[in-house]
Formats: structure tokens, C-alpha cells, sequence
């Protein structure tokens, strides 16, 4: 690990940093409760869009026992909603394909969603999706609708194995509509700029921590943020060796991180 240095907020990845699947991680609560005592400003940012806030934060405490507040859950669902309220003006039609966390942001922040003339159309994991809202979603792209995604990835694990994911539906339309998607989720940048505007600190100050290279790390060295890789989820040391830009820091377990 390379030489610790001290932040005042931590971005923290989810699945495979504080859980796995609906395995606990050990490290995770005490991790959690030492960042608290410590007054470190925590966010949890995930790339999952179907669920809310208070359903993502009532998972951390009451299945991994992990403390969290709804205030401290930054989804893709919140993050696609900020980045359209601070760019879409008077247009305020979405159509969305997607499930009820996405539907909740989206309506907070004001907007109509409606299949009708949508100003932009934002695609998430939908698990029952179908041709018909699929068809709305491509004529409408094609009508001259902006086109958002939650995010790129292509699957989604559970206990039946890897199931496509909602980076596999935003492909479809992409491709049906031959439109490149501007994309919300990690490792895009513009999920990590939406967070730090929540914590209310800059990169300087913020570390990303996370399990995946190509997610977590890579979002937190596409806006130019620290980053503190954990080896217990998805990248090995092997995988991560190979890789042009390293981690700022890694650790086997978050035990081994110390909260300065």
C-alpha cells in the first residue's frame, strides 16, 4: 500500500466492497463505524437504479449490518435526475424504461414522465422490460429525445448466475438507433461530479474506494480523485497489475486501512 494520506470524504462501492451478493464482508461494519467516529463525510455510490435510497440503506443495516443513512446513498437513479435538472430548462418530458427507484428520482426532481414527445429518453435496469416500451424509447431517440443511460453494465449477478444487466438494454436501443447514449453511471465521470457536489468537498479532498478496476477505480481516476482499491470482490492482483494507471492505494481488507 502506498502511503496513506488523510481525506475528509469516502466514496464507497457497494457490492463487493461492503457485501458480496448477500454475503457479508467482515471488514465492512467496523470500516463504516470508524469512518463515522472519525466525522469523515460517507456516500455510498452504486450503479443500481431500481431501488431507493431507503431501500438500499435498510439493506446495509438490517442484512450486513452496516451502519447507513438514506442521506448517505447516491444511486444512479439520484445521480441521472441531478444531471438532467441541472441541464434540461423548461424540457421536462422523460420517457424512461426502468423500475420505481428511477421512477422516484425522476418525479422528485419535477419531471413529466410521459410516452408522449419526451424531451429525453433515460433507460435502466428494467426486469420486465418490453418490445413495446423498447419500441417508444427508439422513436422517440430518433424524434430528436436525448438519450441517457444509467449505466454500462452488461450484467447483473445473482444466485441463477450473470443476468443481462441495464447496460444491455441502453446497447439494444443504441443500436436500433444507431445513438450514442450519454452515460451516468461508474466509471463516467458524471456520477463522481454529481457525488462530490453532495458531500460538498472536492476530488482533493475524497477518496473512491471500491473492489472493480474498471468501475469503481476507473471513475474515481476519470475525475481525477484518489482511490483505494479492496481486494475483496471482483479485480485480482494479477488483473490489476497489468493496468496502465494503478489504484492510489490497496489493501486485502478494509481492516487494514487506517482512518486518519
Amino acid at each position: 500500500m502506498s502511503k496513506q494520506e488523510s481525506y475528509e470524504g469516502y466514496l464507497i462501492d457497494l457490492d463487493g466492497t461492503m457485501y458480496r451478493g448477500k454475503e457479508k464482508i467482515p471488514a465492512a461494519p467496523s470500516f463504516i463505524r470508524r469512518l463515522h467516529a472519525a466525522n469523515k463525510r460517507v456516500l455510498f455510490v452504486t450503479n443500481n437504479s431500481t431501488r431507493s435510497p431507503e431501500q438500499v440503506a435498510a439493506n446495509l443495516v438490517t442484512n450486513h449490518q452496516i451502519p447507513a443513512q438514506p442521506a448517505e446513498i447516491y444511486t444512479t437513479a439520484l445521480a441521472t435526475a441531478d444531471y438532467l435538472a441541472k441541464r434540461a430548462g423548461d424540457r421536462r418530458r422523460v420517457y424512461m424504461i426502468g423500475e420505481q427507484g428511477l421512477k422516484d428520482a425522476l418525479e422528485s426532481r419535477g419531471f413529466e414522465l410521459t410516452d408522449q414527445r419526451p424531451d429525453f429518453v433515460v433507460v435502466g435496469l428494467d426486469t420486465e422490460v418490453t418490445y413495446r416500451k423498447l419500441e417508444v424509447a427508439v422513436l422517440a431517440i430518433l424524434a430528436g429525445a436525448t438519450f441517457i443511460g444509467t449505466n454500462a453494465d452488461s450484467n447483473l449477478p445473482n444466485e441463477r448466475g450473470l443476468t443481462p444487466g441495464a447496460g444491455s438494454l441502453v446497447k439494444l436501443v443504441e443500436y436500433a438507433t444507431q445513438t450514442k447514449p450519454i452515460m451516468i453511471g461508474k466509471p463516467e465521470a458524471i456520477i463522481m461530479e454529481m457525488a462530490l457536489q453532495r458531500v460538498g468537498l472536492t476530488k482533493e479532498q475524497v477518496v473512491m474506494v471500491g473492489d472493480n478496476y474498471h468501475t469503481d477505480i476507473e471513475a474515481g481516476i476519470n475525475v481525477g480523485m484518489d482511490t483505494l482499491l479492496v481486494y475483496t470482490g471482483v479485480s485480482t492482483k494479477e488483473q490489476v497489475a497489468r493496468e496502465e494507471v494503478p489504484p492510489t492505494h490497496v489493501v486485502d481488507s478494509l481492516d487494514d486501512w487506517m482512518v486518519e
